[in-house]
């Protein structure tokens, strides 16, 4: 139990927040902009369907690839007065899976600065805006990107992945500077994907190593990586300079809430054994497959509540569910979210400051099954559906509600069977053997 939390005689109660997908990525010279694809942008009445659920902070796309001019941004006005109108607090995001507009990467040894130049902008527009998540996911961005070779700039290497991950760090770092300069009480709420990884035996140092790595963003933001950090080392001989490591321990800027995003394939499992494994499971990293824990472990995945108490034991700051979503039947994605809810109160109960809960993808998302490499026709449904032309709420709708009203626990009828994977059915890989945590 985190010690200076342990005791807390209350806490306000969890709250709902919401966002629909905003994610605009780079593939090629191709940009893959999910407001659009919803027709969230420009129907500022979806708006108060949200607020109608109950969502009390929004994560909203003020998007450095989109909004880069100031005329361009004043089409967020509109929106970003509404949000505020309806009662409900934004929270501006200004990367989500992006690498910048045109003309910069995350080889751009001037990317910090830029974005920091433009969230100084956003800042001074908006100076009642008091909440922001300047780079969602800068480590599963920096992957994608750079160790993958999925989004832009394309690369695969080690050096790579990892500038990019500094580069967006040092961003976040600016960008706050930049946005506090107008609004010294701005919030930091960064975001990161915090599955756990697990191995067989002979990978147990690759899955140590992942698992590491996994927390860098935060360890850099919150100044605790020095010459004894683990991964000091990792870094220094991949490239990075040890001027550039401690900058970081020199310029701190620890988040006000650190942010987990979950998803039921978050969790890894690493199998040196290749031929029991599809070709496209093979690793970018090694000669090695990947998979999905939920698909390989008997034990399953860690869940929510383990991230969360892991999470702020590691930083001792306020944490947050910062998205839950499940691509699936709606009977399935009430179960998922009802897992969450519940992991929620329960490490409040254990004296976690868990401040919210945030439901993602509120209008659906496209091509994830490809991590939005190509349009291939692919269209999750969220608490709204829009394959009607128009946003449809469906039974997660009736959920968030409930959650956001008190209700508890919230009715559901899908509650009263375990989801899919918490079922043996589940495993399609034969991978215990050898296995360790």
């Amino acid at each position: 139990m985190p010690s200076a939390l342990a005791g807390t005689p209350t806490l306000k109660p969890l709250e709902v927040w919401g966002g629909a997908e905003y994610t605009l990525n780079r593939v090629g010279d191709h940009y893959f902009d999910q407001a659009a694809l919803s027709g969230h942008r420009g129907r500022e009445q979806d708006l108060a369907l949200f607020a109608e659920l109950g969502i009390r902070s929004l994560r909203c796309g003020v998007l450095w690839d989109r909004y880069e001019s100031e005329a361009s941004l004043q089409e967020m006005d509109g929106y970003l007065d509404c949000v505020r109108a309806l009662g409900m607090r934004p929270i501006a995001g200004l990367l989500h899976h992006g690498s910048g507009p045109p003309g910069t990467s995350f080889l751009d040894p001037e990317f910090p600065e830029k974005l920091a130049s433009y969230a100084g902008k956003v800042a001074a527009r908006y100076p009642w805006m008091s909440a922001y998540t300047p780079v969602n996911e800068p480590n599963t961005t920096a992957r994608f990107s750079c160790l993958y070779g999925l989004w832009y700039p394309h690369l695969q290497s080690t050096s790579g992945y990892l500038r990019a991950l500094i580069c967006q760090t040092k961003a976040v770092v600016l960008s706050m500077q930049a946005i506090r300069a107008v609004r010294s009480d701005a919030e930091l709420i960064q975001t990161e994907d915090l599955g756990r990884i697990w191995s067989t035996a002979p990978l147990a140092s690759t899955a140590e190593l992942m698992n590491q790595r996994r927390w860098l963003p935060f360890d850099l933001l919150c100044g605790t990586v020095d010459t004894l950090h683990p991964l000091f080392s990792y870094l220094r001989v991949n490239g990075i300079s040890e001027h550039e490591i401690l900058w970081f321990r020199d310029h701190p800027c620890p988040p006000q809430v650190a942010g987990i995003n979950y998803y039921v394939t978050s969790d890894r499992f690493l199998d040196h054994r290749l031929e029991m494994y599809p070709d496209h499971c093979r690793s970018a990293e090694g000669n090695f497959a990947d998979v999905e824990a939920v698909r390989a472990r008997a034990e399953g995945i860690q869940g929510y509540e383990a991230i969360l108490m892991e999470a702020a034991s590691r930083y001792n700051v306020p944490v947050a569910i910062t998205e839950v979503h499940l691509g699936d039947r709606v009977e399935e994605q009430i179960r998922w979210s009802q897992g969450a809810w519940q992991a929620a109160q329960q490490v409040r109960k254990a004296g976690v400051a868990c401040e919210a809960i945030t439901f993602w993808a509120l209008l659906g998302s496209y091509y994830w099954d490809a991590l939005v490499t190509r349009a291939n026709g692919h269209y999750e449904a969220g608490a709204f559906d829009i394959r009607s032309g128009s946003p449809q709420p469906s039974a997660l709708a009736e959920f968030i509600r409930q959650c956001a009203s008190g209700e508890l626990p919230p009715r559901s009828g899908s509650q009263s069977q375990p989801g899919w994977w918490h079922m043996p059915g589940r495993l399609q890989y034969d991978a215990e053997a050898e296995a360790v945590a």
